[in-house]
């Protein structure tokens, strides 16, 4: 059988993705499938496709948008929409479409909803480049943002925290 992996890794070259955008992907992935596989009833082969390709939209941009311009990709190259919804609410702990407006975005609702799209969301968040990190320190790093949004992010953590705990 060939490796899954490599046809991941292979799609997010195609797409520009630097190696180290790759690398954060299977970090995310890792720590994802262990939220995953203690939750129990969460669908590990879409939480493993959503993470490794949660990012490839920085194949073209660095910037907020890189998650709505990665979610249109995966839907142009005919990806399960449960993936395009991953990588398209991965920001943060998401964004509303209020929010998506302001930040000179597509005003969709991009809250994650699903189980796996908030377990990816939060292994996003305490993976830094190669690195996991703790909650209070993806905090510290958003300071700048407003109360809510860190909020969201700290609710977050602690609804996807309690399936690592078990």
């Amino acid at each position: 059988m060939p490796n899954k992996d490599a046809w991941y890794d292979e799609t997010l070259r195609t797409a520009g993705c630097a190696r180290n955008v790759i690398v954060h992907s299977h970090k995310v992935r890792d720590l994802a499938l262990s939220y995953c596989d203690h939750s129990g009833i969460a669908d590990r082969e879409l939480v493993n496709m959503g993470a490794l390709l949660h990012d490839i939209g920085r194949g073209t941009t660095h910037s907020l948008s890189h998650a709505q311009v990665g979610a249109a990709l995966c839907r142009r190259i005919g990806l399960p929409e449960p993936v395009a919804r991953i990588v398209e609410c991965h920001i943060g702990a998401g964004l509303t479409a209020d929010e998506c407006t302001l930040l000179r975005l597509l005003p969709i609702e991009c809250i994650p909803v699903s189980l796996e799209e908030k377990i990816v969301t939060n292994a996003d968040n305490l993976i830094r480049g190669g690195r996991e990190v703790t909650i209070h320190e993806r905090l510290d790093l958003v300071l700048y943002l407003k109360r809510k949004i860190k909020n969201r992010i700290y609710r977050l953590w602690l609804e996807t925290e309690q399936f690592r705990r078990c």
